[in-house]
């Protein structure tokens, strides 16, 4: 291969490019190791997230629930103890009593019951309707201790709804101290069923709520087999308890899935919910995003033996970016315009061409009106807006080829009319006045006629050596005159020799 002789030494070795075509692709090899490394590792943090932001919300609606039902309960052992409530009627006792139970969420079941076990106020009906629980795990465990506070049970069936529950349960002292019955409250399950049905997890994602002693109270997705599983001595489970909240990668017991945990109490009460996500699909996504990036790499490892032929597609390459980047040397960024080293250019070139020629240049100087209170009163990004506006009225107003609107600095910009008299110029200023009468930003509430401009115009002197400065600096005391006289106006400075002042043009 014949390599151009303008290359440097180092690059005009055929054995540096065979160097270079391995080097290359090991290179790229290690770039998509790193960047496969860095998207397995979004995929992981977004997982995380949306794990703690799920738990998170979750676990306030179970509390919420649980707070209200146990505030509820609460109540019913306090006004027990009122002489007030047993000497109410039946109704009356009721309506003390249960007062707060209609705003608990998904209760099932609020009763009363004496130290035998029997029913003996249900806030349903009245009178309570028959049942002895004397038999249930939470009535035996509040007569053999007076200090457990609220007791959730383990899931079991409603005698009275025949509905799968939890209880919650408090104590009755009577006077003495001694036993003196239970109130309760019940929570369906189905309330767990709604509340976990709206969130998609995946095939192997789920969400697990556990007493605080191993027994599974629910799991999403439902199996009936999975509820009132005790788990207790499990590593995940033993984790659970002894961190109390937190993350990890764990395998589970039930059905041998490696899962990440994101886990926490459910506020003081006795219960541990996690949430659950397969490992296997939080890397889903990535893995078919690692499938294709490491195609991609393949192919541009198979080109790289390419190189030295595409060596000239570089060299074009880089001369147009150094076109591009000259053309944007002389580009205002914000309103697309020349800008003012373009204008400085432009204007030296037009007066040599006028000298030439001898055909008249015109210029005209353009400034915003109050834009400084724009700015103060709707801030920068509408100001740019209203700049980029007055872009496109000054290019709507030249027409020529050679004709060059410019912005040179600030709010102020310049409209070059090579070839054009006074006349001409004035004519250029009254569509330059109709454009920007026009303009309106409607998004910042500016409407047609709020901005305008003042305009100077000169009729340049080709004599001298200065004489581009000579005409800027006439057309830039023309503006002043106009911005004197009352601004939206076009004022024109008076030809050198024709005496002091600028002829005025109305806008």
């Amino acid at each position: 291969m014949v390599l151009p002789r303008r290359l440097p030494p180092a690059f005009r070795s055929g054995r540096n490019w065979v160097a270079l075509s391995i080097l290359a692709p090991l290179g790229m090899l290690a770039m998509c190791g790193l960047m496969l490394l860095d998207l397995r590792r979004d995929a992981w943090d977004k997982a995380e997230q949306t794990s703690k932001n799920l738990l998170q919300v979750i676990e306030r609606d179970i509390a919420r629930n649980v707070e209200i039902i146990d505030l509820s309960l609460q109540a019913v052992v306090d006004n027990l103890r009122a002489p007030e409530t047993l000497a109410a009627s039946p109704r009356a006792r009721q309506m003390i009593l249960f007062d707060r139970a209609a705003t608990a969420r998904d209760l099932g079941v609020m009763l009363v019951l004496d130290e035998n076990g029997d029913s003996i106020l249900d806030a349903a009906t009245l009178p309570a309707r028959k049942v002895n629980n004397a038999d249930r795990e939470y009535f035996q465990a509040h007569k053999a201790r007076s200090d457990l506070g609220l007791y959730i049970s383990k899931p079991l069936v409603s005698r009275l709804t025949g509905a799968p529950i939890v209880v919650l349960s408090r104590r009755i002292d009577k006077p003495d101290g001694s036993f003196g019955g239970v109130v309760l409250g019940s929570l369906k399950l189905s309330y767990f069923s709604r509340l976990f049905d709206r969130i998609g997890l995946g095939q192997d994602g789920g969400i697990n709520l556990y007493l605080r002693e191993g027994t599974r109270v629910v799991r999403h997705p439902y199996a009936e087999a999975d509820i009132g599983v005790n788990i207790a001595g499990t590593p995940n489970f033993d984790r659970f308890v002894r961190e109390g909240s937190g993350t990890f990668v764990g395998t589970s017991v039930r059905d041998g899935v490696e899962r990440h945990y994101a886990f926490t109490q459910v506020s003081t009460f006795p219960l541990i919910l996690n949430v659950a996500l397969s490992t296997r699909e939080i890397e889903a996504e990535w893995r078919l995003k690692a499938f294709g990036i490491a195609a991609v790499v393949l192919v541009l490892c198979g080109l790289t033996v390419a190189l030295s032929l595409l060596f000239g597609r570089e060299l074009r390459r880089r001369a147009e970016m150094h076109a591009e980047m000259a053309r944007l040397s002389r580009t205002d960024p914000l309103t697309g315009l020349a800008n003012r080293r373009r204008f400085e250019h432009a204007i030296a070139r037009a007066v040599e061409d006028a000298r030439r020629t001898g055909k008249p240049l015109s210029l005209l100087v353009v400034d915003a009106d109050h834009f400084k209170r724009c700015n103060d009163t709707y801030g920068h990004a509408v100001g740019d807006e209203v700049l980029r506006g007055l872009a496109r009225c000054l290019s709507a107003s030249v027409h020529r080829p050679g004709d060059l609107a410019c912005r040179v600095g600030g709010e102020e910009f310049a409209v070059l009319l090579p070839g054009t008299d006074a006349d001409g110029a004035l004519s250029v200023a009254r569509e330059v006045h109709e454009q920007v009468s026009r303009l309106a930003v409607p998004s910042a509430g500016i409407g047609a006629g709020a901005v305008t401009v003042s305009i100077g115009a000169a009729v340049g002197l080709m004599g001298g050596t200065d004489a581009a400065q000579d005409l800027y600096r006439r057309a830039d005391a023309a503006l002043y005159e106009a911005k004197a006289g009352g601004r939206n106006q076009t004022r024109q400075a008076v030809p050198v020799g024709a005496g002091n002042g600028a002829g005025r043009v109305a806008a």
